[in-house]
């Protein structure tokens, strides 16, 4: 990235985790800031705001090398957990702002708060520094209460024992009136977290996070589709209704291929592929190109309509086509990619105009006008596995390669594609580089990977 443009993801990345628009407690963060200084929320929290957010913070370390974007990402993926998955490995949708019939109630802290939640962790040698920290007043910064911040930026020296602080705040926070909770699981917004869980947890590594990806498509998969196998939007109270829209199958294709790329289960891809072929079928306008909104099954309308903009979640027309890229990248189906050119072509002179609206879709623009990786990871036929792959794999893993996709398995493996003859050398794994299926010469050794992705 060019130097500027570095510049304005550090301000933007800082200014949100630094200010109250975060959740310093809990993890997570608010809707939206009612201010130009981060520090007042709407203080509901969304499922998808926190999905994206932290695949966004996650791919802030990996660029930039920041400790503070992977903390940033661990915290809000460890809110997501804890305090929004039900027990069938699905997630609820939200977190009213609202308890005790106020905005804000919940979070907002008193400088006495604080200090009677240290003093009962034995902390409250602490209480000081962790005021001046979080930038709590008597006078406060909002109706007389605080909103915890931090004034130094979240590049400020911590206080010691910041965990242990932020574990016994969170502790007297949970004996208060807990903010209304929507616990319906949709399945966009679920996809859009099995994608945060899956890439964090290759990423980082992380095997908590791709269990609970896994848990989460299991979930989907299962327990969201209708007597035919058809995919359904919405779950509550143990069933599972509203016929899904295209937002539902892009969104679970994305999240899919990259569950596939973060365990090489082929169960993911089988998934993806099938949600993929289902979502053609049923949303696709073959004479204007682009996908509409509603199935063609679904229910009848005096206008079937097309969601494009990226505001304030991707559209299912964006994500569409950045999903068809790279099945197409995986598999070699020229049918995706042609598929994937109809949005672009529908919407191009748009995206040129307001490119904020549609930052979606210029994501999967720049995958298609861009040499793309094809790496495949092969293991031998004995003794093989995922496991045997690891070293390989931490490569392709160690930085943010969005112009990559990634398959592994054991020699005869088939599918996706991109596996077809794919064959260990002389018993030791190998990766194969390639770009529309013409791979170069495998290589086995790490640092021979690193170098060709170098190139």
């Amino acid at each position: 990235l060019a130097r500027g443009t570095t510049d304005a993801v550090e301000v933007t990345l800082d200014a949100m985790a630094g200010g109250g628009i975060y959740d310093h407690v809990g993890g997570g963060f608010a809707r939206y800031s009612v201010d130009d200084v981060w520090l007042v929320p709407h203080f509901e929290k969304m499922l998808y705001d926190n999905a994206l957010l932290a695949r966004v913070y996650l791919h802030g370390w990996q660029v930039l090398g920041q400790e503070r974007y992977r903390r940033v990402c661990e915290e809000t993926l460890q809110w997501a957990l804890r305090e929004m998955r039900g027990p069938e490995g699905g997630f609820q949708s939200a977190l009213d702002a609202d308890s005790e019939g106020e905005e804000g109630r919940f979070y907002v802290w008193t400088p006495d708060e604080i200090h009677d939640a240290l003093d009962a962790a034995g902390l409250g040698r602490r209480a000081e520094a962790t005021l001046s920290y979080f930038g709590v007043s008597e006078a406060g910064n909002f109706e007389g209460r605080n909103i915890l911040h931090l004034p130094g930026g979240p590049t400020a020296e911590r206080p010691e024992g910041l965990e242990e602080i932020r574990r016994a705040l969170y502790t007297h926070r949970s004996r208060r009136v807990w903010p209304g909770r929507d616990d319906k699981r949709l399945t966009a917004w679920n996809a859009l977290m099995i994608s945060a869980l899956a890439e964090a947890g290759a990423a980082l590594p992380c095997g908590d996070y791709r269990d609970a990806a896994v848990a989460c498509a299991e979930f989907v998969l299962r327990d969201l589709r209708d007597e035919q196998g058809r995919l359904l939007r919405s779950y509550k109270d143990g069933e599972a209704r509203i016929a899904a829209y295209l937002e539902d199958h892009a969104y679970l294709v994305e999240a899919l291929l990259t569950l596939y790329e973060a365990t090489f289960e082929q169960r993911w891809f089988d998934a993806a592929r099938e949600t993929a072929d289902r979502m053609i079928e049923r949303f696709l306008d073959s004479e204007r190109g682009g996908f509409f909104t509603t199935a063609k099954d679904g229910e009848p309308l005096i206008a079937r309509r097309k969601d494009l903009d990226d505001h304030p979640i991707p559209s299912g027309n964006s994500s569409a086509a950045y999903g068809l890229l790279r099945l197409a990248a995986l598999t070699g189906e020229h049918e995706y990619e042609r598929h994937a050119v109809g949005v672009f072509r529908l919407l191009h002179r748009a995206a040129a105009r307001q490119p904020q609206a549609l930052a979606h879709l210029l994501q999967a623009l720049s995958f298609h006008l861009s040499p793309v990786r094809e790496v495949a990871l092969v293991a031998p036929s004995e003794n093989g596995g995922p496991e045997a792959l690891a070293d390989l794999t931490a490569v392709v893993r160690s930085a943010h390669r969005p112009n990559l996709v990634l398959a592994g398995g054991t020699e005869g493996t088939r599918s996706p594609e991109l596996m077809l003859e794919r064959h260990a050398v002389e018993g030791r794994p190998a990766a194969y580089v390639c770009e529309n299926f013409a791979c170069r010469a495998p290589v086995t050794d790490p640092e021979e990977l690193a170098a060709e992705l170098a190139r």
